[in-house]
């Protein structure tokens, strides 16, 4: 098996990773912050451990503003249903997941908020322009998509970022697709809210999620979930201390250890890893520009692995089924949870294919990839 979809989920967990999910299980499978004896506090201690990792990793002050949630749809849902209020304007882009849009759009369709959507320019990208454009004196939180989880675009947060400081506007980024492969520092970005997928560029286990709060943000984030918090347990009314009040219930130990040695694993190994994707992602395109029928749906900047394309006279379904049947190889095809940026690419009916690398393919792997591929555009 050839897997190429590692922006749906990272295939390749590091033996450290996996040896730490192995050894909470055996050993720290005790409820964190719940109890006072020696199993619970140790169990604690590497929660907090790793909160001190994810601060450090993505530029974020305090570890007390990392929360950890079942997953990044869960962080996002977070942030934006317990940030915004009736009455405010949100500007987001045309990139952004379901995770961002439903959220938003269920908001807009009760009238609690009135909402624009930044368009791409002719280049395929977001630019600080078309966001600052859209912002006024109700504009309360841009959103943007760090990196497009359908065609790899980047966005200029640092830019964004600038922006919203100055007009005093809370910013939150979605960085499902960009931890891990890019460079991410909350503070000198002026990012107050970050989402992150840890089981994909970070390559921890799935069942743990982060939301990074920055200061200016705690003022305003309300708790969207209820139940126990292991503080305060007196009160009838949900706490709103950071950051127990927003992780109600159980923490998956076993899991926020596998992304505590992800980090870890991740910092010692950026600079490689990092190298080896922009590398196939460059080889991976030249190939796919030498194939008669094919077009790139990708912009020239997307080089964090993404790639998406399409095929002359085939459904992209037809083009991940044949991938996957004949030639074992793992893409994903069709629409990928973005309907907005399908649209204005006009993919809504085809959808797209998207081969998305990871730090373990190799170039052999990319060279079959591109022999399939020639194949199936002359069959």
């Amino acid at each position: 098996m050839i897997y190429m979809d590692n922006s749906a989920s990272s295939f390749y967990k590091p033996p450290c990773v996996v040896n730490a999910v192995k050894n909470a299980l055996e050993f720290l499978s005790a409820n964190p912050g719940r109890s006072g004896h020696p199993a619970a506090v140790k169990a604690a201690s590497l929660v907090l451990a790793t909160r001190e990792k994810c601060a450090e990793f993505l530029g974020l002050n305090d570890s007390d503003g990392i929360v950890f949630t079942d997953n990044c749809s869960g962080a996002l849902n977070l942030a934006v249903l317990g940030s915004l209020t009736r009455g405010g304007h949100v500007v987001t882009t045309a990139f952004e997941h379901n995770s961002v849009l439903r959220p938003l759009f269920e908001l807009k369709s009760r009238g609690d908020i009135t909402l624009s959507v930044a368009m791409p320019d002719k280049n395929g990208v977001i630019t600080a322009d078309a966001v600052e454009s859209l912002i006024n004196e109700k504009t309360r939180m841009v959103i943007v998509n760090h990196v497009s989880n359908v065609t790899g675009a980047i966005a200029p947060v640092a830019e964004i970022g600038r922006i919203c400081r100055k007009k005093d506007v809370i910013f939150l980024v979605d960085a499902a697709q960009s931890a891990g492969y890019l460079d991410i520092d909350m503070q000198r970005e002026n990012i107050d809210l970050l989402a992150v997928a840890p089981h994909k560029g970070l390559h921890a286990p799935q069942g743990v999620g982060v939301l990074a709060v920055g200061e200016r943000a705690r003022k305003s984030l309300r708790p969207i979930k209820f139940g126990g918090t292991g503080t305060e347990s007196f009160r009838l009314s949900q706490p709103t201390d950071f950051p127990e009040g927003f992780e109600t219930g159980t923490l998956p130990t076993p899991a926020i250890a596998g992304l505590c040695a992800a980090v870890s694993w991740c910092r010692k190994n950026e600079i490689k890893n990092r190298e080896t994707v922009n590398e196939l992602s460059i080889r991976l395109r030249k190939g796919l520009y030498s194939i008669d029928g094919i077009k790139i749906l990708s912009p020239p900047n997307a080089l964090s692995g993404i790639v998406a394309f399409n095929l002359t006279g085939l459904q992209s379904e037809s083009v991940g089924d044949v991938l996957a049947s004949e030639y074992d190889v793992c893409v994903r095809a069709g629409l990928h949870c973005a309907p907005l940026i399908h649209e204005a690419m006009g993919t809504l009916k085809s959808g797209a294919v998207r081969v998305s690398l990871g730090c373990d393919n190799t170039a052999g792997e990319v060279d079959f990839f591109l022999k399939a591929m020639r194949e199936i555009a002359a069959s």
